[in-house]
């Protein structure tokens, strides 16, 4: 290392890539809204016992109609796994957005992200898009599981869309009761 070497500037992270416009998110305090566009399920109806068996929290799934995944909450991103992406809200709610069951298998594959670690996001940012044909092709259910993951430290953890019904992405879909 030379003298100088130690003034030169360090690489920044990767950026993200530039994603699509944020949607209009019915957000309000302690309401998360849909990630996605699609037919909204009970958490008891999603085909992985884990999320089915709310271990890793309440809440809801999405059978998705598009490809864009939006952020249900304002606050800052915790963590990205690709499939993945945890958000601590503003209001201390931390939520779960997972697409797919058993697609950690395809290692990132089929899937583009918009936000990184602590990035801060307002409900109805992208901060995923999912290949649907990808995750088809890898034999996966695609539904996008939205779950709150400190679900014991509220009173409780509502579905306030109708099971079964059709919701646009931002749609105010689940309420956390405290």
């Amino acid at each position: 290392m030379g003298l100088f070497d130690m003034f030169k500037k360090k690489p920044e992270p990767a950026a993200a890539p530039a994603g699509p416009a944020s949607v209009k998110a019915d957000a309000a305090a302690d309401t998360l809204v849909a990630p996605v566009s699609g037919r909204v399920v009970k958490m008891t109806d999603v085909p992985d016992p884990v999320f089915s068996g709310e271990v890793l929290g309440k809440g809801c799934a999405v059978w998705p109609d598009d490809e864009t995944v939006y952020a249900p909450i304002s606050g800052t991103v915790t963590v990205t796994m690709g499939h993945a992406v945890g958000i601590t809200g503003d209001d201390g709610i931390e939520v779960l957005v997972h697409i797919g069951v058993d697609t950690v298998d395809m290692n990132g594959k089929g899937f583009t992200g918009y936000v990184k670690q602590g990035d801060k996001v307002k409900a109805g940012d992208p901060c995923i898009k999912m290949t649907k044909a990808d995750i088809a092709a890898a034999g996966h259910p695609d539904c996008v599981v939205l779950a709150v993951s400190n679900t014991p430290e509220f009173a409780d953890v509502q579905l306030i869309a109708d099971p079964e019904s059709t919701v646009a992405a931002g749609t105010a879909v689940v309420k956390v009761v405290r």
